[in-house]
């Protein structure tokens, strides 16, 4: 190629960088106009967002460490809020809408963190108390409801032209459960929270714990129902033959205090229905196990037999067995053995918070920590849980 013509290509050249030099011009323009536009609009949704909207994203991003966000701020503000009343830090998680929440000042308190209640919850179903084997709902309102349907539905053969007659009709009974405020009122001394080697929280979980266990199982067993649980043993008891709804049957051992021969054991099984004795279980004291293991069939054999695993129930006649302190002793007429299955038979309702409210003014200078909750229990199939009755009739 000559010298001519390559000026003559250069010179055509030049037009051509000079469109492409407009174009990215005019893109690098438009582009940052946009970009002005985004974040304007973006300026004016931030400006009308109000606290609710601002709350409700924060709560729904996602979490990068589940398990440290849902615990470490709860155990931390807690733990403040135990020692030395400190509330700051709770009222700030109520506001970046933790589950820790404040309660109103009439209602007392706040909520604990969700792992010292679970906590809790696991010392009381591991305690000795039909807790462990009844059902346990949760519930927000003031009271449960069971619909208990005790009779079946009619039912006939139909052919295929013929006319289809009208069966009988359910009978249902509705058993209203209401919740009553349980508490704890354990106390420690300041310099011993000031101690920041003393684990509050594990400390104020047992206690609340223990008491908490102690009380409801007395009344699941012999609660009057007044400001409390109805207790098992609170409904009248008939004899088995003339057993009706609302009642618990019982059967006799023969003997005034005593189990007599055994037999009673084998048809205080069998007089319960079928349909209940494959979740069914012994529910007794220590002193009346004492007396029940030493019995033997007639060819020598132990009717009870205990457990092979460690946590392993003991077994009576093959089913399980729970000792509840709360039994009644060996005595004339007592109702000494309950057996059932106590998961239709007895229904426990709670709300599954804890409120615990710190008092460092009525007992200086130890603080006391008032912890309530709320629970209520009451039979809720009578036809679920047969008596033992330690007499001759």
């Amino acid at each position: 190629m000559s010298r001519t013509q390559e000026v003559a290509l250069a010179t055509d050249a030049v037009p051509l960088v000079q469109e492409v030099k407009q174009a990215v011009a005019g893109f690098a323009e438009a582009f940052t106009g946009a970009q002005d536009e985004i974040e304007q609009k973006l300026e004016q949704v931030e400006t009308r967002m109000t606290k609710l909207e601002r709350k409700s994203l924060t709560a729904a991003r996602p979490h990068l460490a589940a398990a440290d966000d849902a615990g470490a701020p709860h155990q931390k503000a807690l733990n403040a809020y135990l020692r030395n009343g400190d509330d700051d830090a709770l009222r700030g998680l109520e506001l970046e809408g933790k589950a820790m929440s404040t309660a109103v000042n009439s209602d007392g308190g706040y909520l604990v963190d969700p792992q010292t209640a679970e906590t809790i919850k696991s010392v009381l179903q591991s305690s000795g108390s039909i807790r462990a084997i009844a059902s346990v709902v949760s519930v927000e309102a003031t009271s449960f409801d069971v619909l208990i349907d005790h009779s079946d539905v009619g039912a006939g053969w139909a052919t295929e032209a013929g006319p289809q007659g009208e069966t009988g009709t359910a009978s249902i009974d509705r058993i209203s459960i209401p919740l009553h405020e349980l508490s704890a009122l354990p106390k420690a001394s300041q310099r011993l929270l000031d101690d920041s080697a003393f684990d509050i929280e594990s400390w104020l979980a047992g206690r609340i714990a223990d008491k908490f266990a102690r009380a409801e199982s007395a009344a699941f067993i012999n609660g009057d129902g007044v400001d409390k649980p109805t207790g098992m043993l609170t409904h009248t008891a008939v004899d088995n033959d003339f057993w009706t709804w609302g009642e618990l049957g019982y059967v006799a051992t023969g003997e005034a205090g005593g189990v007599g021969d055994g037999d009673a054991v084998i048809d205080l099984v069998y007089a319960l229905g079928a349909q209940y004795r494959a979740k069914a279980s012994f529910v007794l004291n220590s002193k009346t196990a004492g007396m029940i293991r030493k019995m033997k069939d007639g060819d020598g054999r132990f009717l009870w037999s205990d457990g092979l695993a460690a946590g392993e129930p003991a077994r009576l006649l093959g089913y399980p067995v729970v000792i509840c302190e709360d039994m009644p002793d060996p005595g004339t007429d007592s109702y000494s053995v309950a057996f059932g299955d106590f998961t239709a038979g007895y229904t426990i309702a709670e709300r599954p918070d804890l409120r615990v409210l710190r008092d460092p003014f009525s007992a200086k200078p130890h603080v006391l920590f008032y912890a309530t909750k709320r629970v209520g229990g009451d039979v809720s199939d009578f036809a679920a849980i047969k008596l033992l009755k330690f007499g001759t009739s």
